[in-house]
């Protein structure tokens, strides 16, 4: 995943926590929000200390941003997005975390619905 596809400033990510336009389960949570000059999507992952140790965190982290990457052509262009990673999901193996995210993204509008 390139990173120009990743928020990385604080400001943006609180900007987006503020628009509240959540949904979520209890794996993960995602926060959204729109950029009319975005030429594509743009995200950010939030992970707790609670999930695990930094070798578990990261290896999650990776887990999503590969899941992102695979779905990135489906995304609607001008979104913007946090996925927060709750600590139970460190119970589901990789194709588990693929079909929640899935769900959440169909759920939360950001991606294209492949059915219409």
């Amino acid at each position: 995943m390139k990173k120009r596809y990743r928020i990385k400033k604080s400001s943006e990510i609180d900007a987006i926590f503020k628009k509240k336009m959540v949904k979520g389960d209890s794996y993960f949570a995602v926060y959204q929000s729109e950029d009319e000059h975005a030429l594509h999507f743009r995200f950010a992952l939030s992970i707790g200390r609670k999930y695990g140790k930094a070798v578990d965190r990261n290896l999650a982290k990776r887990r999503v941003r590969m899941i992102v990457s695979e779905f990135k052509d489906q995304f609607i262009k001008n979104k913007l997005f946090v996925i927060v990673i709750k600590p139970q999901s460190s119970t589901l193996s990789y194709q588990d975390m693929k079909e929640k995210l899935h769900i959440l993204f169909l759920k939360s509008k950001l991606m294209e619905n492949e059915h219409e």
